[in-house]
């Protein structure tokens, strides 16, 4: 029952939510709306944190003894960090559906923590697009981390301002409530938006490397010894595989997550914690370990160097590139001269004693 359909709660308390956030066995409380319209499954939110605290703990792992992806390993550790604190809350909130304490907690984590995943994917992007010769890409490449890291930005401001807001939003509070409701929708759109035009350019990317694989044959594609060596590797196919699988969940977490917000708080989708756990929990689970098991820095190493795929136009030809830094493992030592070489043919143009020298 309604705050504003019974009796007044008990003195020094405003609502009847926060009377039984206080006293949550009062068999009173039974009939009392909460924050949810379900109790929170204690052993799926359990089997989630305890899952996604695993896969953290692989992502700092496979850091600590590669040292490499740096970027990329921020961007996952601070995501499934967040995601193990978000089912913290709903496992607080387990125990007392009425505390705004877990829900708060729960509501912030779970909706920003894929934007973190997602960031960490888009990071990747670049580096694959000069494995396969950057000529191949409508934009540059550096313009895909410039786009879509401020894009998931703004999409992680929106979604964490419309929780915050949402959240410190007492029961009889709608008109505050729907408001951050309405900033998190904005902001998962955002991410939904977001997410889909960089699943249009990479099917864009990918498509125009093979129309012009079949008409220049090798020629458009790099011909450096790494980029050759990559693109033959069943490895590095895994981990492209591995970012679409990933890309995809989040993308369908995301999806659903609009549709469940949109439906307002008492709305049917969030009444269905099945749906929650297969749409949000399953989905960002199968992200983290699909990146886990096909790590970019294991198996295509040479992409997540410090400084691959640094290029730049800046006075070059056209069809060539300046390389200032291709990547500082392959640089000799000492050398401060860049050189401009055509596309596809940087190892085997490079200076003297280059390529023999610094080969990963």
């Amino acid at each position: 029952m309604a705050d504003d359909d019974r009796t007044p709660p008990p003195n020094g308390y405003k609502t009847w939510g926060e009377f039984c956030a206080s006293d949550p066995t009062n068999l009173i409380c039974v009939n009392v709306d909460s924050n949810y319209e379900y109790k929170p499954s204690l052993a799926a939110n359990s089997l989630f944190a305890a899952l996604l605290g695993l896969s953290m703990l692989g992502f700092i792992v496979t850091y600590a003894v590669t040292r490499r992806g740096t970027a990329f390993t921020v961007a996952f550790v601070l995501g499934t960090l967040t995601e193990v604190i978000g089912y913290a809350g709903r496992i607080i909130s387990h125990g007392n559906v009425w505390d705004q304490n877990g829900f708060l907690i729960q509501i912030i984590c779970l909706t920003i923590a894929p934007a973190f995943l997602a960031a960490g994917i888009y990071l990747c992007l670049r580096r694959i697009v000069y494995v396969f010769g950057a000529e191949n890409s409508r934009i540059s490449p550096a313009m895909y981390t410039r786009f879509f890291i401020p894009c998931d930005v703004i999409s992680l401001v929106l979604q964490a301002a419309g929780g915050a807001l949402a959240s410190i939003a007492d029961n009889d509070q709608r008109d505050l409530l729907n408001a951050g409701n309405n900033i998190m929708i904005a902001g998962l759109s955002f991410q939904v938006f977001t997410l889909l035009v960089f699943i249009v350019v990479s099917v864009d990317f990918g498509l125009n490397v093979m129309r012009r694989h079949r008409k220049l044959g090798e020629a458009s594609l790099d011909q450096s010894e790494m980029a050759v060596r990559l693109r033959g590797a069943w490895t590095f196919r895994a981990v492209l595989a591995a970012l679409a699988l990933a890309t995809i969940a989040i993308f369908w977490r995301s999806v659903f997550r609009v549709a469940e917000l949109s439906g307002g708080w008492d709305g049917p989708l969030m009444g269905r914690e099945d749906l929650f756990i297969g749409f949000e929990g399953v989905m960002i689970v199968v992200a983290c370990f699909a990146l886990n098991v096909f790590h970019p820095s294991v198996f295509a190493r040479d992409i997540m160097a410090p400084g691959f795929g640094n290029l730049t136009k800046t006075g070059a030809k056209p069809g060539h590139q300046k390389v200032e830094s291709y990547d500082r493992a392959y640089l000799s030592p000492g050398s401060s001269d860049t050189e401009a070489l055509p596309m596809g043919n940087v190892a085997t143009q490079a200076p003297a004693g280059y390529a023999s020298s610094h080969r990963a």
